[in-house]
């Protein structure tokens, strides 16, 4: 079962029937800790809606209201191979390999509602950076109450000169307008993903392909269970949050994002998050 917020009110999918989700709220909904049997029991009360109401992509709003998006970091090893090449020539390169070995994850603040785009959206890579990358992560949809409640996918833009340089910079690199993406929907279910599940990228450049890559969720060394449990100590979330969990997937030194770039990020069970560098 799949949730959409659409321009016009939130929708259901579920076996390839759309259903409308009423009159509720988006906050209000998505901070159920009941919201799966909440919504298959919407669905139970009136018929499917005419037509498939996410069919043009114009229709559809990042599916976030006033939640903060969280990141975790060096969750893959490929992200940490990544992460001390960038940052070697500066003196930061082990911090990296000391955080993927660590018990305690890295968590950092990624994006106030305002600042994320949805499916079809246009990312930004910042002026003053010059090797800019997509991160695609699976992300967690999280209650108030710390429960896992549904997966989405998520593109941590990500500026690699800006956060190498020193690894105190890594706000500076993370966090500005239109930095990250989520979307189309949300997979909602009690039941963790699979370790096989797949996640892949791609990135297009005046239609041609410059860079494919993917990963799978049993190279993700933290547990999402575990990466939720340190995000919720002596913190709370109203609204509650989104959790982005790493990637692994990281494009070669010698590449970086462009504008116009079409960015691709699909991960099974959710679909494909398609956004613009502009």
């Amino acid at each position: 079962m799949k949730l959409f917020r659409t321009t016009n009110g939130c929708v259901i999918e579920h076996d390839k029937t759309f259903y409308s989700a009423g009159d509720a709220e988006w906050d209000t909904l998505i901070t159920r800790d009941d919201l799966e049997e909440h919504l298959r029991k919407s669905i139970g009360l009136g018929p499917g809606l005419d037509g498939n109401p996410i069919a043009d992509a114009r229709t559809l709003r990042a599916p976030i209201g006033n939640q903060e998006v969280w990141a975790a970091g060096v969750t893959y090893f490929r992200s940490r191979d990544a992460r001390m090449d960038e940052s070697k020539s500066t003196g930061g390169g082990d911090f990296y390999d000391r955080v993927y070995s660590a018990e305690r994850p890295e968590l950092f603040f990624k994006a106030t509602a305002s600042r994320v785009v949805g499916h079809y959206g246009k990312v930004a890579i910042r002026e003053d950076a010059s090797w800019s990358v997509p991160e695609p992560e699976l992300t967690l949809l999280v209650s108030p109450r710390g429960k896992i409640l549904g997966y989405t996918i998520g593109n941590d833009m990500s500026s690699r000169d800006i956060e190498g340089e020193n690894p105190l910079y890594l706000p500076q690199a993370k966090v500005y307008n239109r930095s990250c993406s989520l979307g189309p929907g949300i997979l909602i279910t009690s039941e963790p993903l699979p370790s096989s599940t797949e996640i892949g990228l791609e990135i297009l450049r005046a239609g041609q392909t410059a860079f494919t890559g993917s990963t799978t969720l049993s190279s993700l060394k933290r547990d999402p269970a575990t990466l939720v449990h340190y995000l919720y100590r002596d913190n709370v979330f109203p609204n509650g949050c989104f959790l982005l969990t790493g990637t692994g997937i990281v494009p070669p030194d010698s590449f970086t994002l462009n504008q116009g770039d079409e960015i691709r990020i699909s991960i099974e069970r959710i679909g494909t998050l398609i956004n613009f560098v502009g």
